[in-house]
């Protein structure tokens, strides 16, 4: 969902804004909506040397999870923009075949998308430029072994997971991997 025009920020913080509106309602009274807003971010799920790479993290107060790249937008960032950059500082890989997998906008509350890319031909142009708040080991595994680690308790990214479970579930998943894995 996203915030309608007539609505007013009535917080600014680092991540999250926060808006009200007033909502007329069914009954014909009114009363005050609120909703957050944050930058939108991207996930990218990397291919290289016919492997999926994926990332085992360390942050401050968080346990050490696994997940694809990704990260923040930065204000006006365009979303391709944001996986490109985000792929290059945790990984130091670059592509130049990108497809949108998927966009995801997991909270009503929020105004906020998740842009999920695949990005095939993964080189390594240049070491990890990784944020002080940071520690990564870059993963290479079979399509195989990055579903099971998606499907892991470890594994931090509730859309990818969910998506995968249905691809399971509708058996679809080997059209995901040659999604993933067919280069073009």
């Amino acid at each position: 969902m996203r915030i309608p025009p007539e609505a007013k920020r009535v917080f600014k913080g680092i991540i999250f804004d926060v808006y009200q509106w007033p909502q007329k309602l069914f009954d014909g009274t009114e009363t005050t909506f609120e909703m957050l807003k944050r930058v939108n971010t991207a996930e990218i799920i990397a291919v290289k040397d016919g492997k999926l790479c994926l990332t085992h993290q360390s942050q401050p107060n968080k346990a050490d999870f696994y997940s694809v790249f990704g990260g923040r937008g930065e204000e006006e960032e365009d979303p391709l923009d944001t996986a490109k950059r985000e792929l290059l500082e945790e990984s130091g890989l670059s592509s130049d075949n990108w497809e949108l997998f998927k966009e995801y906008q997991p909270l009503h509350k929020i105004d906020w998308s998740i842009y999920v890319y695949i990005a095939k031909d993964c080189k390594q142009v240049a070491a990890p430029r990784l944020d002080a708040g940071e520690q990564i080991e870059v993963m290479e595994r079979t399509f195989e072994e990055f579903i099971d680690i998606v499907l892991s308790d470890k594994y931090w990214g509730n859309e990818l997971v969910l998506d995968v479970l249905r691809m399971k579930d509708r058996g679809t998943l080997e059209q995901f991997k040659s999604k993933c894995l067919t280069t073009t």
